[in-house]
C-alpha cells in the first residue's frame, strides 16, 4: 500500500504572484495529487491565499516540495518587496510531523512543535 504523508497548509501572495504560482502548479499537474490545490472563490482585500490539502504517497514528496521551492523563489512583484510566504504541516505515517515554512525565497523544513502531535492520529 505504501507510506502516506498528510499535507495541509497555505501560501500568501499578491495577485501577480498568485498567477505565476498557479502556472507553476499547472506545469506540475499530475491529474491526481494536484487536485489538492485550491483558492478562494473570491478574494478579500489584497492578500491572496493558495491552499493545499491532501494525503500523498511518500514517493510524491519530491513532486510537491519541488513545486513549493519553485514558488518560494518567485520575486516580489511590486515595490513593497513582499515575497511569497506560507506554512504547511506534513504528517508522515512513520516519521511524524514536520513544519514546512515558505519564506525568504526558500522552503525550510524542520520538526513540528509537539503541540501539533494531535494531528498525527
Amino acid at each position: 500500500m505504501g507510506v502516506y504523508v498528510s499535507i495541509r497548509g497555505w501560501l500568501e501572495c499578491d495577485n501577480a504572484q498568485l498567477t505565476t504560482a498557479q502556472e507553476i502548479i499547472s506545469a506540475h499537474a499530475d491529474d491526481h495529487y494536484s487536485h489538492g490545490w485550491s483558492t478562494p472563490q473570491k478574494y478579500v482585500n489584497w492578500t491572496h491565499y493558495l491552499f493545499y490539502g491532501a494525503d500523498i504517497r511518500e514517493s510524491a514528496l519530491d513532486w510537491f516540495t519541488n513545486q513549493l521551492k519553485e514558488i518560494a523563489r518567485l520575486p516580489a512583484s511590486d515595490d513593497d518587496g513582499d515575497l511569497i510566504q506560507g506554512l504547511f504541516l506534513a504528517s508522515h505515517e512513520v516519521d511524524g510531523t514536520t513544519e514546512w515554512q515558505v519564506r525568504d525565497g526558500r522552503l525550510s523544513i524542520s520538526p513540528a512543535d509537539d503541540r501539533h502531535q494531535y494531528l498525527d492520529t
